[in-house]
């Protein structure tokens, strides 16, 4: 099973072939009963006979009929005849030999298929023939017969390729030769395939025959072959031949039945008709070798029936078919001599062995080797396989005078060698010489050329490893540029982010410092006033009304909230300037980039810038005049309203009038000062940014669908407007501060004639 397994052969086959074979076994098990007086037969419906029909997947009932009966067809009427023992016993083990003959050739198919032999025809392949040789026992029969007619076959194409074509050649190529006798068996083969009265055709002719019988036969072949000197008849049914190897005495008892071929068609149709596919194909194959013709030089008949074809007729033709075979190929022989007839091993009979030599023609081919020559090669091979040991003005000439220009440079002597016409012949041993000097030069041929070889390869390494070496430097750096590049490219995102992380916390910083500067300020501030108001407070006079005390807390908190305001006007202030100053640098940056706009935005900013400066020194100055006046009377009148708590019992009446008057207009004053503010800082923010998005639109970072030039000319305009009728304003403002500064100067004024007055009324 393994064996099957490694030629391919499936599950499924392997168990066909299994079932084949326990079927050919079975059916010698297959037993007949009597059941006439005829001593006709039918088989027994046994074990044997159901495992049988079971393994070649047949019907119980077709298989008996086919071993018990046999159909023939007289004219146009099919009749059924039962068969006796003898002929169904035949007719079982012929079927048994025909399965096993089948399988066999079926194996041996697919062993070749597996091998994939005949698919390429390439003239190279080998085959070996493996035969046992002659057959000589007490009682040889029918088998010896074919079996010693095939050696008497191969043995005729020993000699002819041995002794004839040998000898042929050398007369051919007319070389000096003393021709070798030897013994040749053509007449011995004429005796058995000569036609019509010939050993194979005379069987053939009486197997025919409906009453011939082995008796019959015997007398026939002494009838018409006695006069052969290699026939002769014995007693009875026996006749010898006389072979090569010796003569043979053959009994002719089972030789009509054993060459008859019995398996009928009733056989083949069954074996088509099972379930089974090997019996299928074996049927199949029957009948397709029914209808060819049995080919061989010798033989020649168109098809025959596979019951019309004897055994010795198929025999001869696949014999012929080998022989043909074997001429197409070069045949080498392997004699083997049998030493002893006990089949004991290390026991040689000097007779039998001399005996095999001379009958096999060893002898003869032993003195034609030594008077022969063995070697032999044409003049063509000879020069083309040694012309190069010879120098390069012998090797241009033709084969001939090259392949005599060897022989002379090598002094091989000339009875070892001779020139034919075509060929040059050697006795055994001479070629050895120009053999051994021909490896030597070819193997120093292929030193120098591997040390070549081996040189152009490394050369080519080399070169294939700095090629190697170049395309992975430019590889590799074009890859660490991709890396340095996404490095690169991360280092700058991470830069990015740093920068915005950082100003964030920056801003989140000086966001929290300036919380807590204004913080502080406010605190400090704050307290600044408190302690202001506190000292205030420390002027008031325990016996005064409460409406002088309520109008001192009035003045004092005006006083905090109007410094408020300056300091947060002066803070706005800063912010603007510092704004302009962004918005300067920012005109700046873009004075390369367009030069012409940045030179009329300059130009513009200028007198912008002095316009607002003028505008701020004329505000601050107002305001600084306004601040110490106000400080100023609010001194002195805190000084003079606690003074006058203790002496204004004559007086009161009249400066709680003018106080009262004198702190209306104040009010009025903070208040347009606070409005002019308020406008300011507005109208600051508003131009601040107008302008710095007309210039973010000019500059491309921002996008509107507006002329920015002309928007910012209108800008300016506006802004031109806006500080003319800011300048009328301002100057009514100071007129009006200017006015109450002189209505509290006459209030003053009364003071001080009060205070002189009160101050001599205490002197006296």
């Amino acid at each position: 099973m393994e064996a099957l397994d490694i030629v391919h052969v499936s599950k499924e086959n392997q168990e066909s072939v299994f079932a084949m074979l326990t079927a050919v076994l079975w059916l010698g098990n297959v037993t007949f009963t009597v059941i006439d007086n005829e001593n006709h037969v039918e088989a027994v419906v046994d074990e044997g006979l159901i495992n049988v029909a079971k393994l070649i997947g047949c019907n119980v009932g077709e298989l008996k009929i086919a071993l018990s009966t046999r159909k023939m067809k007289v004219g146009n009427d099919n009749i059924v005849q039962k068969l006796t023992l003898s002929q169904a016993i035949d007719t079982r083990d012929a079927l048994a030999k025909s399965i096993y003959a089948c399988l066999f050739e079926w194996l041996v198919e697919q062993v070749n298929k597996s091998l994939a032999v005949g698919k390429r025809r390439t003239g190279r392949s080998i085959s070996i023939l493996d035969i046992y040789g002659f057959e000589s026992f007490d009682r040889n029969s029918f088998e010896q017969f074919c079996i010693n007619y095939a050696n008497e076959r191969l043995q005729q194409h020993f000699n002819r390729h041995l002794f004839k074509l040998e000898q042929e050649e050398y007369i051919q190529d007319g070389i000096d030769w003393t021709k070798v006798e030897f013994e040749d068996n053509q007449d011995c083969l004429n005796l058995f395939e000569k036609k019509p009265l010939g050993l194979l055709s005379l069987l053939d002719e009486e197997s025919t025959f409906p009453n011939g019988t082995d008796l019959t036969f015997a007398n026939k072949l002494k009838q018409h072959l006695n006069s052969n000197s290699y026939f002769r008849g014995e007693r009875g049914k026996a006749f010898s031949v006389h072979h090569y190897a010796g003569e043979v005495i053959y009994d002719t008892t089972g030789f009509l039945e054993k060459n008859r071929d019995l398996l009928h068609l009733d056989s083949i149709q069954l074996l088509s008709s099972c379930t089974c596919h090997l019996p299928q194909i074996f049927a199949s194959n029957m009948l397709a070798q029914s209808e060819k013709p049995v080919g061989g030089p010798l033989y020649k008949s168109g098809g025959a029936d596979s019951q019309k074809l004897s055994v010795a007729t198929k025999f001869k033709g696949q014999l012929f078919q080998l022989m043909q075979r074997l001429e197409k190929t070069t045949p080498h022989f392997i004699r083997c001599i049998k030493p002893n007839d006990f089949q004991s091993p290390g026991m040689y009979e000097q007779g039998l062995v001399l005996q095999q030599l001379r009958c096999c023609g060893v002898l003869e081919v032993v003195r034609i080797s030594r008077s022969g020559f063995p070697t032999r090669m044409s003049h063509q091979k000879f020069a083309r396989r040694y012309g190069f040991l010879l120098l390069e003005n012998v090797a241009s000439q033709d084969p001939l005078s090259v392949s005599v220009a060897i022989l002379h440079q090598f002094n091989i002597l000339p009875e070892m060698y001779q020139v034919g016409y075509t060929k040059l012949f050697f006795r055994t041993g001479q070629i050895g010489v120009l053999e051994d000097t021909r490896n030597r030069t070819l193997h120093g041929i292929l030193r120098v050329q591997s040390c070549f070889r081996g040189y152009q390869a490394r050369q080519y390494l080399k070169e294939l490893r700095r090629g190697i070496a170049t395309l992975q430097s430019f590889v590799r750096g074009e890859k660490t540029r991709k890396k340095y590049a996404v490095l690169l490219q991360r280092h700058r995102a991470a830069m990015v982010m740093q920068k915005q992380i950082k100003g964030r916390i920056a801003r989140k910083q000086f966001v929290d410092v300036h919380d807590a500067s204004i913080l502080i300020q406010s605190v400090i501030r704050g307290w600044l006033v408190r302690r202001c108001s506190g000292d205030v407070g420390l002027l008031k006079v325990g016996g005064r009304k409460g409406n002088e005390s309520d109008e001192v807390l009035v003045k004092s908190s005006v006083l905090a909230e109007l410094q408020r305001r300056v300091l947060k006007a002066e803070a706005a202030l800063r912010e603007k300037e510092e704004e302009n100053d962004i918005l300067h640098q920012r005109l700046q940056q873009y004075e390369n980039r367009w030069s012409e706009y940045e030179l009329k935005m300059k130009s513009m900013e200028e007198v912008w810038q002095k316009q607002m400066r003028s505008l701020q020194s004329s505000l601050s100055i107002a305001k600084k005049s306004l601040a110490i006046d106000d400080s100023e009377r609010n001194s002195d009148a805190s000084v003079n309203v606690n003074d006058d708590r203790d002496y204004s019992w004559d007086t009161g009446s009249n400066l709680k009038g003018q106080e009262s008057n004198g702190l209306r207009p104040m009010s009025a004053g903070l208040s347009v000062i606070s409005r002019l503010a308020e406008e300011f800082e507005q109208r600051s923010q508003v131009f601040g940014d107008d302008a710095k998005f007309l210039v973010e639109v000019k500059s491309g970072q921002a996008e509107a669908s507006l002329n920015p030039d002309r928007e910012l000319r209108r800008l300016k305009q506006m802004f031109e407007a806006w500080k003319k009728d800011y300048g009328v304003r301002l100057r009514e403002t100071k007129v009006i501060l200017h006015k109450l500064g002189n209505e509290e100067g006459t209030v003053d004024r009364v003071r001080k004639k009060w205070w002189g007055r009160r101050n001599s009324s205490r002197i006296n």
